[in-house]
This record gives structure tokens, sequence and C-alpha cells, in this order.
């Protein structure tokens, strides 16, 4: 198994000291030899990392969902938010949606073969 990463282009919205009109590159992560439930994104601008879990981004593509300090929701046909919430305020991450699609079918790939009815099941 191997180590997927990606990045994706991303517009960060924060109640935090940043002032981003522009995209950034998000670095989305996914290990699973340390976590096959889990992916990371990493905010450059805070230098913040989020392990949340992998079926939660998969559902929040879909329909809004959330575990704890993190949620996801679709916005539109085309982009979708990721909405993390720490003691330092509210960071909000705005995606395309097929970067993130992408990044799961890379992930489901990377895992063994009892995971890769997921895959199928984004491609719908």
């Amino acid at each position: 198994m191997s180590v997927v990463e990606q990045y994706a282009r991303a517009h960060i919205v924060s109640d935090v000291d940043i002032v981003e009109d522009e995209a950034v590159p998000v670095i989305l992560r996914y290990d699973p030899e340390a976590d096959p439930r889990s992916v990371r994104v990493g905010l450059p601008s805070t230098h913040d990392e989020w392990t949340f879990s992998r079926s939660l981004l998969e559902q929040g593509l879909r329909a809004p969902a959330g575990s704890g300090e993190v949620r996801v929701w679709p916005c539109g046909r085309v982009q979708a938010v990721v909405e993390f919430h720490s003691e330092q305020g509210v960071s909000v991450v705005q995606f395309e949606t097929k970067a993130l699609l992408r990044f799961l079918r890379r992930t489901y790939m990377a895992t063994p073969v009892g995971s890769r009815e997921s895959a199928a099941r984004l491609q719908q």
C-alpha cells in the first residue's frame, strides 16, 4: 500500500488572521498504513493539518455531513466546502468537487481489495 498525496487549488476563508482571495495549494494526504479510514488536509496559510474520516469526505460531496470539528457539504454542482473548527477559529476551504473525487478514487485504489466497492460508488 502506498501513500497518496495530491495538491488541490482551494479558496480559504477564515476568521483567524488570514487574508486570501487567491486560490492556494492545499495538500490532500492518505496513508493507508497509518490509518486506512482517515484522510488529511494540510492548509498552507495556517500551517494546520486536519485528520478526519475518509467516509465523511465522501458523504459530504453528496449532502451536508459533519463529525466533531469537521463539516463537509456540496456547494453548487462543481464545488464543495470543508469547514474546520478549532479553538483559534473557523477555517472554510472551498474546493472543486472533481479534485476531491479524484483524490478519493486514488485513496480507494491504494487500499486492500475490500474497499474497492466504495471506489465504484464514487463513479456513479
